[in-house]
């Protein structure tokens, strides 16, 4: 097909209606399982094969700039090409209908666990989805490494990372910071080594959509920079965010909500890499630091979420929801619950509608910068490290019944009490990664197949 013919084809193919934008963010939002790397694809079949709303280069270049925000970077893209249909309305519904449905069914599941979860089929299936779950966290870890570790110097920087917040305690801010610091200056120093995959210059084919036609004759005023909408956004969402956390640290000093508000506005600000990456620490200060939940209970939260649509992050609402049912004060529980949920939430998601709305119309000043994307690529080479971590900190937790933590002058790593090993944990963590790695089984069916397997062996 030429690219004259691809050019007409586009040009007779209006874009889409509000309404009818409306419906297809619904249907992705509730189709929306298998993680990032599922839904990205979904939104791509759906915008770019199957509607022509946008091209295949203007789709990855979104993506691109988006993976460079801290936060979900499937629920940031559909804001992404949301604002690029429709403005700022247009982002709105697709960013909320993207996490509603997810977010709904976690708000549930999070009360029937803290209702039910005593009862011996629920516990039965949820040491099974446990014991998915560590298959599951190793086979994003392959997969990110395998994409990630291109050279010697990234693996180094992995194993650093690794070391750092294993063996040191080090919080993931801080490991964020100091490997985009090192790639910053690595990338000037060397940036045949700090380059990523598929890096500066590389072009994709494809047609365009009516959108790329459309912004090529001029008629998308609306992603052109301005200096007036860029302080409206900032006077309008900065408040809308950090505005409750303030709030909260004023009125309700001392209290839960002041802070589930301050630690999840801090994450939503560090959650480079996804959300496997920050679930490490995630898990180290929600069950270390602040005690709002055991490392099983957190365990059950990443499995909860991975049977949602919608992005991983939202085990954070699970979080968020344990921790005010647990300190609800006068409150009843589970209205306290809630709203810990509610407020995780907001402080999570909204400062993504903020990124997109603030950085889309300056995006190509990010494309082909070469420090930025060198302390980028360093980023996602550490978060390799930290989710290793994690694969480990939930296998541990999981496999043995007690851990310790052998520490000198507040440092150490988690040890397994061998003589604790849960053999049945061990079956199922085994039958997991077979599914997974042999038959490369889909991730509810791997789930499914868990949990069944943790009521036979419940039986036992």
């Amino acid at each position: 097909m030429t690219a004259t013919t691809n050019e007409d084809t586009a040009a007779s193919m209006a874009p889409p209606g509000f309404a009818e934008a409306t419906w297809t963010w619904a249907r992705i939002g509730l189709l929306g399982f298998g993680g990032p790397a599922g839904q990205i694809a979904l939104m791509h079949r759906v915008v770019v094969d199957e509607k022509r709303w946008v091209g295949e280069e203007r789709f990855l270049h979104a993506l691109n700039y988006c993976m460079l925000l801290p936060g979900p970077e499937a629920q940031q893209l559909a804001v992404y090409l949301g604002w690029l249909l429709h403005r700022t309305a247009g982002g709105l519904v697709a960013g909320l209908l993207f996490v509603l449905p997810g977010a709904l069914v976690m708000l549930a599941l999070s009360a029937i666990y803290v209702l039910y979860s005593d009862a011996p089929v629920l516990n039965a299936v949820f040491f099974g989805i446990k014991a998915a779950v560590v298959g599951i966290v190793l086979q994003a870890l392959i997969r990110i490494a395998k994409r990630s570790l291109k050279n010697a110097v990234m693996v180094a920087l992995a194993a650093l990372a690794f070391v750092a917040i294993y063996l040191f305690n080090v919080p993931f801010p801080i490991i964020i910071l100091g490997a985009g610091v090192l790639g910053w200056i690595g990338g000037l120093a060397r940036p045949d080594l700090f380059q990523a995959s598929g890096g500066k210059g590389e072009r994709y084919a494809g047609p365009p959509g009516a959108i790329d036609l459309m912004y090529a004759r001029g008629e998308l005023t609306h992603t052109r920079p301005d200096r007036g909408r860029l302080v409206r956004t900032l006077l309008i969402w900065l408040p809308l965010w950090l505005g409750p956390v303030l709030v909260l640290w004023l009125a309700l000093p001392g209290t839960v909500w002041p802070q589930i508000a301050g630690f999840f506005a801090l994450m939503s600000v560090v959650t480079f890499g996804g959300a496997y990456a920050v679930l490490s620490y995630v898990a180290q200060a929600a069950v270390e630091t602040y005690g709002w939940l055991s490392p099983q209970n957190m365990v059950d939260g990443l499995g909860l979420a991975e049977t949602t649509p919608g992005p991983l992050i939202l085990v954070l609402e699970f979080v968020g929801f344990l921790a005010a049912f647990r300190a609800a004060g006068a409150l009843d529980p589970l209205l306290a619950g809630v709203l810990g949920a509610l407020l995780t939430l907001w402080v999570t998601f909204v400062p993504c509608f903020f990124w997109i709305f603030l950085g889309a119309p300056y995006v190509e000043k990010l494309r082909g910068h070469a420090p930025t994307s060198a302390a980028m690529t360093a980023i996602t080479a550490a978060v390799v490290g930290v989710i290793a971590n994690l694969a480990l900190w939930f296998a541990l937790h999981v496999l043995f019944a007690e851990v310790f933590k052998p520490e000198v002058r507040g440092i150490g790593p988690d040890l397994p009490v061998l003589a604790s090993l849960d053999w049945r944990a061990l079956v199922l963590v085994g039958l997991t990664a077979i599914l997974l790695f042999r038959f490369r089984a889909g991730l509810l069916s791997v789930l499914g197949v868990s949990a069944l397997g943790g009521i036979l062996l419940g039986l036992l």
